[in-house]
């Protein structure tokens, strides 16, 4: 070994073919018995060098030069030595020759080299290796012998290597028109399962890129995958092919053609096997399967098409999973549910046919020590399924309320914040639900508590909502004193400053209205929460939306009814601000001014 590698120094430059032969031969017998070691006295001896001049078109070495650096660069030590050696540049001048077994060593060097090393690449991106690449693999996709085949596969793995991890090589590859071509070889060569994983590898390493999926919506991939994945019967193979429709299934375009490629099917089919099992593949299959015909539940055209009407098969398999015992499955059938009812016409469907009855018996098997994320997915549902008017009175007479409302003692945000919107899509417009969530006592206690929920912004904003929601569809007294009395009267008049101006209005009405109604009971909060001048600014307020200065504008003409409150009225100079309102581009604006500025006229 020490004599191949002196030899190799002296007679690189003008020996005889047979005796360098000899010394390559050294080499590699030496590295396939120890590598690493081999390699670091490679590295020592400055051989490394040498191997640049060796890597000659008509030299008969060539092959067996790239085989040792190929050998060489398994060393994750070695990579960045045979860039600095400058072996990159002959390298790829190699990709140029006709002969199968240098180019496949000059295939396997050159990913190898790429492999994890930023030097690597982009020795290989400036010396224009990867668009030699992509080429061979354009004029050799249609070849199925195993020769070819070979080739194939070392080459796919040399553009993996390259552009692992790195979005500015994988654009780089996209743009040279990358991915028609691998799925192509994916449809040729589906028998050759070496060949199949490395397209596989590379398309799941391509997929992440959004610019990407635009180009793979453009190919038959959906068809491609689909076929592949019914011939699988390994988890490892399968999984592999999940790994790439995951990505690829946030495209809305591909969603559908997934689809209609028939994914649906083989989910349906691997999820009614491995339901009863408890063997770890098993588990892993049931979640991953279900998981992504929850993904093509989320676009809108793929939903539509599986929703059927509500007679789709598919639809009906989701319903079964909700009582299943499989909390996978329960959380995956109550989030299919949420997907589907993302349109009136499906909800009023799926009220009508009784799923409110399944999901709150969902609920109920989670209220002691519940699953988080399946109480949450119910709510979602749930929530989703109140919008259409039609619904509200529907499911409040189900007991929907009261099937939320066990959920008020979680301490866990994402399920506060979806029993909150649901209570609120309940009410609208139902004045008698509306009263009585109102006078539950311990219920206004929890949404004051959550209102300084100051690490959670959307618990926070949510029972801001469904307080002020109380006041407005309930229209009662005793909603407004139940409110009152558990000091929920400073959050609405915080939440009348929200930076959401349909907050900001929300809050307007509800205090306009206890103003109107029981302007007694809720004087002395009101002072205190500083409300007449949090007024004053937003009607002076050049930035103030239209409908904010009008509301607030009926706010202040129902507060003078209040001895006190009038008075901090007068102090302001209100009239001041409210008579420049006169000439708002706004015409109820402005006639809402003329009015005040009467009422504040006469009162003064």
């Amino acid at each position: 070994m020490h004599d191949a590698l002196k030899k190799l120094k002296i007679t690189a430059t003008d020996s005889t073919a047979d005796s360098l032969e000899g010394c390559l031969d050294c080499l590699l017998q030496a590295l396939a018995q120890n590598n690493m070691e081999t390699s670091e006295k490679i590295q020592k001896s400055g051989v490394l060098q040498v191997f640049a001049s060796l890597l000659m078109p008509q030299s008969s070495c060539t092959a067996k030069v790239a085989n040792i650096i190929a050998e060489v660069a398994r060393n994750e030590f070695m990579r960045n030595p045979c860039v600095d050696a400058g072996l990159i540049p002959p390298l790829v001048q190699m990709l140029n020759c006709k002969d199968q077994e240098v180019l496949l060593q000059t295939g396997r060097a050159l990913g190898n080299i790429c492999y994890d090393s930023h030097e690597g690449r982009s020795a290989v991106d400036h010396a224009g290796g990867a668009h030699i690449v992509v080429d061979l693999i354009r004029s050799l996709c249609s070849k199925t012998d195993p020769a070819s085949e070979k080739l194939l596969t070392v080459f796919c793995g040399m553009l993996m290597n390259y552009s692992n991890e790195n979005d500015t090589l994988q654009s780089q590859l996209i743009n040279m028109g990358v991915i028609p071509t691998l799925v192509k070889l994916l449809g040729i060569h589906c028998q050759n399962a070496a060949l199949t994983e490395m397209c596989l590898v590379a398309f799941g390493n391509l997929a992440e890129l959004e610019s990407s999926k635009e180009q793979f919506a453009y190919t038959n991939i959906a068809e491609e995958l689909v076929k592949l994945f019914k011939k699988q019967v390994e988890h490892d193979k399968k999984e592999m092919i999940f790994e790439v429709l995951a990505p690829l299934a946030e495209n809305d375009v591909i969603k559908l053609q997934l689809v209609e490629a028939g994914l649906v099917e083989c989910l349906l089919e691997i999820v009614q096997k491995t339901v009863d099992s408890d063997k770890e593949d098993d588990v892993a299959e049931l979640k991953t399967a279900s998981d992504l015909m929850v993904l093509l539940l989320l676009g809108d055209e793929s939903m539509q098409k599986l929703f059927e009407g509500g007679k789709g098969s598919v639809f009906q398999r989701v319903l079964s999973w909700i009582p299943s015992n499989s909390h996978q499955l329960q959380l995956a059938g109550a989030l299919a549910i949420a997907n589907f009812a993302r349109n009136d016409g499906n909800c009023i469907h799926m009220v009508d046919n009784g799923i409110v009855q399944k999901l709150m018996d969902l609920l109920d098997r989670h209220v002691e020590d519940g699953n988080v994320t399946v109480q949450h997915a119910a709510l979602s549902a749930l929530r989703n399924l109140a919008i259409p008017v039609v619904n509200k009175a529907k499911m409040l007479s189900a007991g929907v309320a009261e099937a939320v409302l066990k959920f008020l003692r979680s301490e866990m945000p994402p399920v506060q914040f979806k029993l909150l919107g649901t209570l609120r899509m309940l009410i609208d417009a139902q004045a008698e639900a509306a009263e009585q969530l109102g006078k539950n006592a311990k219920l206004v206690e929890r949404l004051v508590e959550w209102c300084e929920a100051k690490d959670h912004a959307g618990v926070m904003g949510e029972s801001n909502r469904l307080l002020s929601a109380l006041i407005r569809h309930s229209k009662s007294k005793d909603v407004i004193r139940t409110i009152v009395q558990s000091g929920g009267i400073k959050h609405l008049v915080t939440m009348a400053t929200s930076e959401h101006v349909i907050m900001q209005n929300e809050a307007l009405v509800a205090l306009a209205l206890i103003a109107a109604l029981e302007l007694v009971t809720a004087e002395k909060d009101l002072e205190n929460a500083q409300l007449v001048q949090i007024l004053h600014r937003l009607l002076s307020d050049d930035r103030s939306a239209p409908e904010i200065k009008y509301n607030s504008m009926v706010l202040v003409c129902a507060l003078i009814g209040s001895e006190s409150l009038q008075k901090e009225v007068q102090n302001m100079a209100f009239l001041e601000v409210v008579s420049k309102l006169r000439s708002h581009e706004n015409k109820t604006v402005a006639q809402q001014a003329s009015l005040t500025e009467q009422r504040l006229a006469v009162e003064s």
